[in-house]
């Protein structure tokens, strides 16, 4: 089983950095495109804040959501907040969080997520440390891809090949680390892909962030696949 312990500490560290960096932004700049298509620096905060709050309710046996549509509201509601109502919000709904969290409790659990998707409840603090860094990333204020901690790229690699793999529309594909390690993902149907590269541009690339595969070789098939969004 995942050492959750080991994942809320991780969680920690990522959150602080995260407030630490968006405490030096302004008004202005929340308002400003972030690196995801649609959506402000503004939306993201709101998104971290309301995906903590939806975690909470993991925990404790609620739907994660009470809608899709209700989900996008929420973050359309709260996207335009000054700097101070989102450093509030992310904090506070942080706190929920890692009180819940930090309760006694079955960790071997199955809990359900988004549409249908369960999981067991010591994989959800690794979970919420994806949302975390990665939406850092996405916020486009100087913390890359590169910059994330190497045990988080090699585990979201690894998360995002499994969970690509068996997938009838992305053709086999082979993922080697220069230098490091060899992942696979994809179906059985179509040619044999090689990818070779810097991690931090694999896990762009699985994640459909970064360059998207711009300092990836293609060092077998047929070019580079397009994945399904996630």
């Amino acid at each position: 089983m995942t050492d959750h312990v080991h994942d809320l500490r991780s969680v920690r560290e990522a959150t602080d950095r995260l407030l630490t960096a968006v405490a030096k932004l302004d008004n202005a700049a929340l308002a400003e495109e972030s690196h995801l298509p649609g959506w402000s620096r503004g939306h993201i905060l709101a998104h971290l804040a309301r995906n903590a709050d939806a975690l909470v309710n993991v925990f404790e046996g609620r739907p994660m959501y009470e809608s899709a549509t209700a989900r996008d509201a929420d973050i359309e509601r709260d996207a335009g907040r000054s700097l101070e109502e989102h450093l509030t919000g992310l904090r506070d709904s942080w706190a929920r969080f890692l009180a819940t969290s930090e309760r006694d409790q079955d960790w071997s659990r199955t809990v359900e997520l988004r549409n249908g998707v369960t999981d067991l409840a010591s994989n959800v603090p690794f979970r919420r440390w994806v949302e975390v860094d990665l939406h850092h990333v996405d916020l486009n204020i100087g913390y890359e891809l590169s910059d994330l901690p190497e045990e988080f790229t090699d585990r979201e690699i690894t998360f995002l090949a499994d969970r690509w793999s068996g997938r009838p529309e992305v053709p086999p594909v082979t993922l080697r680390a220069v230098p490091g390690e060899v992942w696979h993902t994809g179906g059985t149907e179509g040619t044999p892909v090689v990818l070779e590269g810097p991690k931090d541009e694999l896990l762009g690339w699985l994640a459909g962030r970064g360059l998207r595969g711009a300092r990836l070789a293609v060092t077998a098939g047929e070019g580079l696949p397009e994945l399904p969004p996630l």
